[in-house]
Formats: structure tokens, C-alpha cells, sequence
């Protein structure tokens, strides 16, 4: 076994949210779920290429914002709280971390 769930999470690496945090972070996810199903329906109703494309930023722009936010988070909480426990490896986590969000 890999040390893996069933969700591909592994077992040992997992972050119990807050109920705010957990309500905001969900809105967030909702809201760019509604977002991408209106672009398929702009699809299916042969929406003007402009007209998509704008709205498929406006997705983009939605989940950078939810990315922000959920690294703010977890540097708030998991990075800082490993970091005073003196797990440095914790630090190359997160710029491995950034590295892929800045592709």
C-alpha cells in the first residue's frame, strides 16, 4: 500500500478546516462549478467565441482567487504550526507547492 485513501489523499497528510473556512472554501467551488456548466451551455447554444472566452477568464480569475485563498490558509496553519514544530521539509513542500501554481 502507498500510504494512500481512496481519494488519493494520503492518510498521513490530511487538514481538518474549520467550519468558515470550510463553508467559504465550498461557496468558492460551487460558484466556479455553476460558472463552468454556464460555458458548456454557452457552448451548446453556440455562443459568439468572445462571449466565451470571457466568461472562461472569469473562471480562471474564480479559481486563482480560490487558490489564493486556500494557500493563505495553509500557510496560516499546516506551514506555520510545522515550522514551530521544526519540521523544515515543510518549507520545500511549499515551494514545490508554488512552483507548480506559477506554471
Amino acid at each position: 500500500m502507498n500510504g494512500m485513501v481512496g481519494t488519493g489523499v494520503p492518510e498521513e497528510r490530511k487538514k481538518v478546516r474549520n467550519e468558515d473556512e470550510r463553508h467559504d472554501l465550498m461557496n468558492r467551488l460551487k460558484r466556479i462549478e455553476g460558472q463552468v456548466r454556464g460555458l458548456q451551455r454557452m457552448l451548446d447554444e453556440d455562443a459568439y467565441c468572445p462571449d466565451i472566452l470571457t466568461q472562461a477568464s472569469a473562471v480562471n480569475s474564480a479559481l486563482n482567487s480560490f487558490c489564493r485563498v486556500l494557500l493563505a490558509n495553509h500557510i496560516r496553519t499546516c506551514v506555520s504550526d510545522d515550522i514551530r514544530a521544526g519540521r523544515e521539509e515543510t518549507v520545500d513542500e511549499l515551494m514545490d507547492t508554488l512552483q507548480k501554481l506559477m506554471k
